[in-house]
């Protein structure tokens, strides 16, 4: 079941709240936090936009921490250690939007025609290494199954073709993707 308008604003408002405090702000942690589900344990995932380009993603794909927990681990982690970018500084946070992607658990793939471009987030674990994208990364490049699928094992640091091959698994999962637009246009 989805959120709830207020818990993503809640979410969303914790996230914000704990990348100001690593950037040394005294920002106070938001309330509303108290709802059950928020402390279940979850997949999260936060991204980060700067200026519409991507700014820092990063996230748990395992539930091994309540969901408000991991979302302020994931956040801190997605602003200042994402290593494809520099550490995010304080006059970004005025622009920067977040995005929220809370995970269903890991469903195995029996048959690569079960994957569902635009539904369906992707893991291709090969034992030693595995690759993840979210499931709207396929959708914003018009990517085909076959093109997500490679895409995903390129991620993972391996040939895009590994996922025609044996001894590799995959598995799908779903997210209620939120970010700071959907939910500033809620009622």
């Amino acid at each position: 079941m989805p959120y709830s308008a207020d818990e993503k604003r809640a979410l969303l408002e914790l996230a914000r709240a704990s990348i100001s405090r690593a950037l040394g702000r005294e920002e106070p942690i938001p309330a509303g936090l108290e709802a059950a589900r928020l402390n279940e344990p979850r997949g999260v995932f936060v991204t980060l936009h700067r200026q519409r380009a991507l700014r820092g993603c990063i996230g748990f794909v395992d539930a091994r921490l309540p969901l408000q927990e991991a979302v302020r681990e994931v956040a801190v982690k997605a602003a200042m250690e994402d290593p494809r970018f520099a550490p995010l500084e304080r006059q970004e946070l005025a622009d920067l939007e977040l995005e929220i992607s809370v995970l269903s658990p890991l469903s195995p793939v029996q048959s690569i025609d079960d994957i569902v471009v635009g539904k369906h987030g992707l893991i291709v674990d090969a034992g030693y290494t595995r690759g993840l994208l979210l499931p709207q990364v396929a959708t914003e490049y018009g990517w085909s199954r076959e093109e997500f699928l490679s895409h995903t094992c390129v991620k993972a640091g391996l040939s895009a073709s590994r996922w025609k091959q044996p001894g590799l698994s995959l598995y799908v999962f779903t997210t209620d993707t939120f970010s700071d637009t959907d939910v500033a246009a809620m009622p």
